[in-house]
C-alpha cells in the first residue's frame, strides 16, 4: 500500500481509500510534520487491517505510529461479533495491557530537590527493573491464578495499597471473564516471580515535574498545578503477557483457516469472536490484563514505601491508571445506533470523553485522564478524553512518541555511559539495569512526543491538560 495513496481529509487526517479487498478505508491522524515521515508499512499494515472480517468503520492509525506485528502500533479497530467479526492477538500486541499509571505526590520540585540523588538511589535498589529481573514475590500456581482473576483488587486486598486506589484503574482494577485456565503453564510459570517488576525495554518509572499547565480546569479536577512533582509508571503484563500471544497465535492461524479466512499476512492470524479459540483467546487476554493491573499496583506500594522513608511529607494518591494494548468490549454510537464492539488497541490509548459513566464521579466532568509517555530526556503528558474523539476513533488516542528508529539503530548511534552523563547535566538523574538498554531507548530514537500530542489535540482525539518533565527515571 503507497503512501501515494494518501489522501487529505482535514488538518489532521489522512485517508486510504478502500481498495482491493479492504471493506473499510485507513484513517490516518497525523499533521504535515508527522505524515512526512509516515513509514509505507504503517499504510500496508493498516490497510491488512482493514480487510478483516466484521471490521466498523474504518482501520485507524495514530500520530505515533510506527510499524508493528501484524497491527500498526498506533493501530486501532473495532470488529462487530454479530457480524463475523473477529479477534486478533496481533491486534493486542504481545505486552498485553502494556500501560501508564501516574500518582500525585504532594510535592513541589522544591521538596525533592535537596534529596534528588538519595530518592534517585532508593528507587533503583527498591524497584525491580531489567530483562528478568525477578520482584519480591514468589506465587505459586494457585496464588497466580488468584492474581490473573483479581488483577489489582487482588493486591489491593494482600495489602499493597488502598480500596481508593481502585476507583482510579480502569475497569476498576478488575478485568471480569478472565479464566486462568486458558493461561498456559508455562506463561504462569513465567510469572512466578515477576509480580511487582518493571521489565526492559522501553519500560520505566520516572519521578516528573509539571512544567506546563495547558488546560486550567481540567487540571483542576485532575488535582495537578505547576510546579507539582507526580510519579509515572510504565509497564505491562512481563512476561506472562508475551506467553499467551505466542501460545495462541498458532491456534488463530489454523482457526482463520478454517473459518476460511483469508489474511492478507500471517501475522494478522484472527479468529471469530464467537468461535472457541476467541472466545479462549480473550478469556486468557484479559487474565493478561489483570495481570498488568496488579503488577502496576505492587509497584505503586513498593514507590509508597521508598517515599515514606525518603520523604515522608509525600502523600502518592492515584491520578489514573490506563493501558494501550488490549481489546475490550465496548458501546459505539456508529452511524446513529449503539453498537456493541471489540475494540482493539494497539499501541493506542483509551481515550473517554466527558460524561462516560465508566469514568469515576469526581473526574467525570472533565473526560478521562489520558496520560502519554515521552523518553527519559524528552516530556510526557497528560491528555483528556474528548466527545469528538468517541465518534473520530472509539473514543481513542496515541500512547506515547513512537520509535523513529529500531533499537538495533539505536545502539549504533548512541552509547548509553554518554547518554547518562549528557541527560544529567540537563539535570536529569538516570538509573538504568544496563547502558545497552539506555542506548536503545535515546530520545533521539523516537519521535518528538510534543508533535505527537499536538498532533492527537488537533485532529480532536484529546485535549492537553499538563506537560512533564523528567527529573528521575529508572529504566529496565
Amino acid at each position: 500500500m503507497a503512501v501515494e495513496k494518501l489522501r487529505r481529509q482535514s488538518q489532521s487526517q489522512w485517508i486510504i481509500e478502500p481498495s482491493g479487498k479492504m471493506r473499510v478505508p485507513v484513517v490516518i491522524f497525523a499533521d504535515e510534520r508527522l505524515i512526512a515521515g509516515i513509514d509505507e508499512k504503517v499504510c500496508e499494515q493498516a490497510a491488512n487491517v482493514a480487510a478483516l472480517p466484521g471490521i466498523v468503520t474504518a482501520s485507524c492509525v495514530m500520530p505515533d505510529a510506527h510499524q508493528g506485528y501484524g497491527f500498526p502500533i498506533g493501530g486501532v479497530a473495532a470488529f462487530d461479533a454479530d457480524r463475523g467479526g473477529v479477534i486478533s492477538a496481533g491486534g493486542v500486541g504481545f505486552d498485553i495491557s502494556c500501560g501508564v499509571r501516574s500518582l500525585r505526590t504532594g510535592l513541589t520540585v522544591d521538596d525533592i530537590e535537596p534529596v534528588r540523588e538519595k530518592l534517585a538511589e532508593a528507587l533503583a535498589r527498591g524497584i525491580p527493573a531489567g530483562l528478568g529481573r525477578s520482584g519480591e514475590l514468589t506465587l505459586s500456581t494457585s496464588r497466580i491464578d488468584e492474581v490473573l482473576e483479581g488483577g489489582a483488587r487482588w493486591a489491593v486486598d494482600c495489602g499493597y495499597g488502598t480500596p481508593a486506589d481502585l476507583e482510579r484503574i480502569e475497569e476498576k482494577g478488575c478485568m471480569a471473564q478472565a479464566r486462568p485456565q486458558y493461561v498456559s503453564p508455562q506463561a504462569k510459570k513465567r510469572q512466578s516471580d515477576e509480580v511487582g517488576t518493571l521489565g526492559s525495554g522501553n519500560h520505566y518509572l520516572e519521578v516528573q515535574k509539571v512544567t506546563e499547565v495547558c488546560d486550567a480546569n481540567i487540571a483542576q479536577i485532575y488535582g495537578i498545578k505547576e510546579g507539582d512533582v507526580v510519579i509515572s509508571i510504565h509497564c505491562g503484563s512481563r512476561g506472562l503477557g508475551h506467553q499467551i500471544a505466542t501460545d495462541f497465535l498458532p491456534q488463530m492461524v489454523k482457526q482463520a483457516a478454517s473459518s476460511g479466512i483469508e489474511l492478507p499476512d500471517r501475522e494478522l492470524a484472527c479468529a471469530p469472536i464467537s468461535s472457541r479459540v476467541g472466545q479462549e483467546y480473550l478469556a486468557a487476554m484479559r487474565c493478561g490484563v489483570n495481570c498488568a493491573l496488579a503488577n502496576r499496583q505492587v509497584l505503586t506500594h513498593l514507590c509508597r514505601r521508598i517515599f515514606d522513608q525518603v520523604l515522608p511529607k509525600a502523600s502518592l494518591t492515584l491520578l489514573y491508571d490506563v493501558s494501550h494494548n488490549t481489546c475490550k468490549v465496548e458501546e459505539h454510537c456508529v452511524d446513529g445506533k449503539l453498537r456493541t464492539l471489540h475494540v482493539h488497541r494497539k499501541g493506542a490509548t483509551r481515550a473517554f470523553g466527558p460524561n462516560h459513566p465508566s469514568l469515576p464521579p469526581d473526574l467525570r466532568k472533565a473526560g478521562q485522564p489520558v496520560l502519554i509517555g515521552g523518553t527519559m530526556g524528552t516530556a510526557s503528558y497528560i491528555l483528556a478524553g474528548t466527545e469528538t474523539g468517541m465518534s473520530l476513533a472509539f473514543g481513542s488516542c496515541c500512547h506515547g512518541a513512537g520509535r523513529a528508529m529500531s533499537r538495533r539503530q539505536a545502539k549504533t548511534q548512541w552509547q548509553g555511559k554518554e547518554l547518562v552523563k549528557s541527560l544529567a547535566h540537563k539535570g536529569i538523574i538516570i538509573r538504568g539495569a544496563s547502558y545497552r538498554g539506555i542506548a536503545e531507548e535515546a530520545p533521539g530514537a523516537y519521535k518528538d512526543v510534543t508533535w505527537v500530542v499536538d498532533a492527537t489535540e488537533k485532529a480532536g482525539l484529546a485535549k492537553k491538560v499538563a506537560k512533564l518533565e523528567p527529573v528521575i527515571c529508572v529504566k529496565g
